[in-house]
């Protein structure tokens, strides 16, 4: 089980602070690059990773919800973040550019908003690392958890395979202590956090929380 607190809903004028706070007990931190077209947020783009990279201990998983991700995505992999996705909303050469991101060292990720059907991409699990499913409609943090795409996960976790499978089942969207662990025990081995983790008190020992509960689901899955 790997955790990746979201720097969405972290403190924007301390992000190297706000990552140092997570950095003993999460696996990645995952940082949300909004352009205002694709989705109707803006947040940051590559010069903040770029500098974010030269504070930050755990690798960053970048989550491009971006117009034109073939032309843009390659230069996040090159500035040294660890995992880049794409939305294949948005992706006019998916195949391409995942490819283009593996070439500049890092892992392919592909991401499905909510209505997207995972089933028509079965076909590109060999192109990717990671695939990632969103829990929620892209573009804003503190949202409610859709309950209608944990058949999808269970669906995504039979297309990539069992325990053993090279790929990532990631899951972002209203994930926190009550939709965790039904997220583990539909399939999903990854798990993005934003306001479950920066709204808390002790972002650290939600972490460390959210951790067991995903392992406890995990375990009980009879597969």
């Amino acid at each position: 089980m790997q955790l990746a607190p979201s720097l969405l809903s972290a403190d924007f004028a301390r992000l190297a602070d706000e990552a140092a706070v997570v950095a003993d007990v999460a696996d990645w931190l995952h940082v949300d690059v909004m352009d205002g077209h694709f989705v109707p947020n803006l947040t940051l783009g590559l010069p903040v990773v770029e500098a974010l990279l030269k504070h930050a201990s755990l690798p960053l998983d970048c989550h491009l919800m971006i117009d034109d991700p073939d032309r843009w995505a390659p230069g996040y992999a090159e500035a040294g973040a660890r995992n880049v996705t794409i939305h294949v909303e948005a992706a006019s050469a998916p195949v391409r550019t995942l490819r283009a991101i593996r070439a500049a060292g890092a892992r392919a990720g592909l991401a499905v908003n909510p209505a997207t059907p995972v089933e028509p991409y079965a076909d590109l699990l060999h192109e990717m690392d990671m695939l990632l499913l969103m829990t929620v409609d892209p573009g804003f943090g503190h949202q409610h958890f859709l309950d209608v795409v944990l058949p999808k996960i269970r669906r995504a976790r039979a297309l990539i395979g069992g325990r053993d499978a090279s790929v990532w089942l990631q899951v972002d969207g209203g994930v926190h202590e009550e939709t965790i662990g039904r997220c583990a025990e539909a399939g999903a081995d990854m798990f993005v956090a934003g306001s479950a983790v920066f709204g808390a008190a002790d972002p650290a020992g939600v972490v460390t929380q959210l951790r067991g509960l995903a392992e406890r689901a995990w375990a009980a899955r009879p597969d």
